[in-house]
C-alpha cells in the first residue's frame, strides 16, 4: 500500500493539482484584497458608507447578527463580479495570444522548406523538360 501511495503522489496530476491549489489560494488573497481595499470603499462612497455587519436583533439572551450574514453575501457578490471580470479579461487575453500563435504557425507551415531532390530525380526532370522543348520546336517547323 505504501508503494502505491508513493506512485500516486509521484504522478504528475497530483503535483499539478497541488500547484493549482496553492496558486488559487494566492489568487484568492489578491481578489479579496482587491474587493476589501478598492471596490468596497468605492461602493461605500456611492452608497453612503453602508455597513450591514453591525445589524443585529436580540431574542432573549441570543444576539442574532443577521447584518454580518448580509455583509458576507454582499462581499461574496462583489468578489464574484470582480473575479468574473478578471477571468473574462484573462480569457480575452489568452484568446488573442492563441490567435497570434495560430497565425505564426500558419506562416511557419507556408515557409516550410522541402528537402532537396535526389540527383537522379533532377536529371529525369531535366530530360523531361528537354523533350517538351523538342516537341514544341518540332510543331513550329
Amino acid at each position: 500500500m505504501l508503494q502505491e501511495f508513493k506512485k500516486f503522489i509521484a504522478r504528475g496530476n497530483v503535483v499539478d493539482l497541488a500547484v493549482g491549489v496553492i496558486i488559487g489560494a494566492a489568487f484568492g488573497n489578491i481578489v479579496t484584497s482587491l474587493v476589501n481595499n478598492i471596490f468596497t470603499p468605492l461602493i461605500g462612497i456611492v452608497f453612503g458608507g453602508v455597513d450591514f455587519s453591525r445589524l443585529s436583533i436580540t431574542i432573549g439572551d441570543a444576539n442574532i447578527m443577521y447584518g454580518a450574514f448580509i455583509q458576507s453575501v454582499f462581499d461574496f457578490l462583489i468578489t464574484a463580479v470582480c473575479l468574473f471580470i478578471v477571468v473574462k479579461v484573462m480569457n480575452r487575453f489568452n484568446s488573442d495570444l492563441h490567435k497570434i500563435g495560430k497565425k505564426g504557425k500558419k506562416d511557419e507551415e507556408e515557409k516550410e522548406i522541402l528537402p532537396p531532390k535526389p540527383a537522379d530525380i533532377l536529371l529525369l526532370e531535366e530530360i523531361r523538360d528537354l523533350l517538351k522543348e523538342n516537341k514544341k520546336g518540332a510543331k513550329k517547323k
